[in-house]
């Protein structure tokens, strides 16, 4: 599923980078997203689910420097997985360095408690501190990730048809 029909031009080779946490949202939300998406035809990314069995995470770095778009769908247990939090923070150095669009939808959560790190995310964090594999430089540009991405504009960034 990494790919749709459709070539993008201008250099990117996906038009649309979808980052998610597949527990969450993947055979819900996230599934018909995409399927409107390839539809129009846009092209998109979405990871495989095999890809998150793997420990490889590079390929879905490629994919979100190779996009013009990023969309990130922040849902219940996001902030939970390592992979997402790791994607986000490539994401937002591409809208710096490469002025990727990136546009935030929240997925049945609060945007306050995603950008104060209150629930659900407070828990995780706590987890990410406890964590002896994650250094304490690498949660913390997470948590900034995550205040940064939900201060960007949700609809209103989006002048990508």
């Amino acid at each position: 599923m990494a790919a749709a029909s459709s070539s993008s031009g201008l250099g990117w080779k996906y038009e649309v980078f979808i980052n998610f946490r597949g527990e969450d949202t993947r055979k819900g939300f996230v599934s018909h997203l995409y399927n409107a998406l390839v539809k129009k035809p846009i092209n998109a990314f979405m990871d495989a689910e095999k890809l998150r069995k793997g420990d490889d995470l590079s390929e879905l770095l490629t994919a979100i420097r190779e996009s013009r778009l990023s969309i990130v769908v922040f849902s219940q247990d996001y902030a939970s997985s390592t992979w997402c939090l790791k994607e986000l923070v490539q994401i937002l150095e591409c809208k710096d360095t490469n002025n990727q669009i990136v546009l935030p939808i929240f997925y049945e959560v609060d945007p306050s408690d995603v950008r104060k790190l209150r629930r659900k995310f407070e828990e995780a964090f706590a987890q990410h501190d406890r964590d002896s594999n994650a250094e304490m430089e690498e949660v913390q540009g997470w948590r900034s990730a995550l205040t940064t991405a939900t201060s960007l504009s949700g609809w209103d960034s989006r002048k990508y048809e």
